[in-house]
């Protein structure tokens, strides 16, 4: 925890056993699960606000739900797997505070994502008290209509074997807007194929697609990506034997970053796969296209060399 002891000694029970041990407190028995007031929700331990009320929904579980932060660096995530479950857990990143859990079943229009969260840990200011509070400034987050400019994420970009065959897949997504294959991951600046191929570059073989986000969601894109490739296999698809032939996601955002931890969860949960997903998950650097041979070569070489197909699930 990063709050002082007299912080800390001020909660009650029930609090210290969310707060500080990550409990979760008993559903549609809480503070703020059918709060409907505009304002805004705080970290309990510093007071610097999370959520608003405009990204909060009736999700039926009996605990505040939200579709996201207000701040994403206001959120820290982290993987949980105690009660023999998979999940993300959220906390405060102000605290250190245990928040909830963040799961994939909230509004498809809105992301997608729930933020499941004890109001225990919550300290929610109504919009008609933000200036009294020192919060005015956020007054301007809430438009006419009461919701939050949504910012939309158009781009994406995977590795899962010879990108041949993933491109000529992936292109046929609705959505999907402009694809081209090349190189990322590496520290190798300018690569070629001449390169990339000997494995030790630190390249991979990648995807890279621009998309509409209002006819596709990131999150479908993943779910589609883990259906053409096997995220099981180390340095390999099919005969395709490298480094350069990794499973990995290239995350632009740490909303991206979110959305894919909480597809491998989910995919791990539902017992697809018998081994392991070993997907790297890293933060995008920079995006080097291949050569114009490698460019829609599928549709160039119609019944060319693939080691991918669409999986059943």
């Amino acid at each position: 925890m990063k709050c002082d002891s007299e912080i800390l000694n001020s909660l009650s029970t029930s609090e210290y056993e969310i707060l500080v041990k990550g409990g979760t407190e008993l559903p549609f028995q809480n503070a703020y699960w059918n709060e409907k007031r505009k304002g805004v929700y705080l970290d309990k331990l510093t007071k610097k606000p999370l959520f608003l009320s405009t990204d909060k929904f009736d999700s039926g579980t009996g605990w505040p739900s939200f579709t996201r932060p207000i701040e994403e660096e206001e959120i820290s995530y982290h993987l949980d797997k105690k009660f023999n479950m998979t999940r993300t857990e959220i906390r405060a990143n102000g605290s250190g505070g245990h928040l909830g859990h963040i799961f994939y079943d909230g509004p498809a229009g809105k992301g997608g994502l729930r933020y499941c969260v004890n109001s225990a840990s919550l300290t929610f200011v109504p919009y008609d008290q933000l200036d009294q509070q020192g919060l005015g400034y956020l007054k301007e987050k809430f438009s006419d209509n009461g919701q939050l400019q949504q910012e939309e994420t158009s781009v994406a970009t995977v590795a899962g074997g010879c990108f041949w065959g993933m491109e000529e897949l992936l292109r046929k997504l609705p959505g999907v807007l402009h694809i081209e294959v090349g190189y990322t991951g590496g520290s190798a600046k300018n690569p070629d194929y001449d390169l990339v191929k000997k494995g030790n570059s630190g390249h991979a073989e990648a995807v890279q697609l621009r998309f509409n986000p209002r006819l596709i969601s990131y999150a479908d894109i993943l779910k589609y990506f883990f259906r053409i490739h096997d995220p099981t296999t180390l340095y390999r698809q099919g005969n395709d034997i490298g480094t350069q032939y990794r499973s990995a996601i290239f995350f632009h955002s740490a909303e991206q970053k979110k959305i894919a931890l909480q597809v491998i969860e989910e995919r791990e949960r539902s017992g697809i796969h018998k081994t392991t997903i070993v997907t790297q998950l890293v933060p995008f650097d920079e995006f080097f296209p291949a050569e114009e041979y490698h460019q829609d070569y599928l549709q160039k070489h119609p019944g060319g060399y693939t080691c991918h197909y669409l999986r059943e699930r």
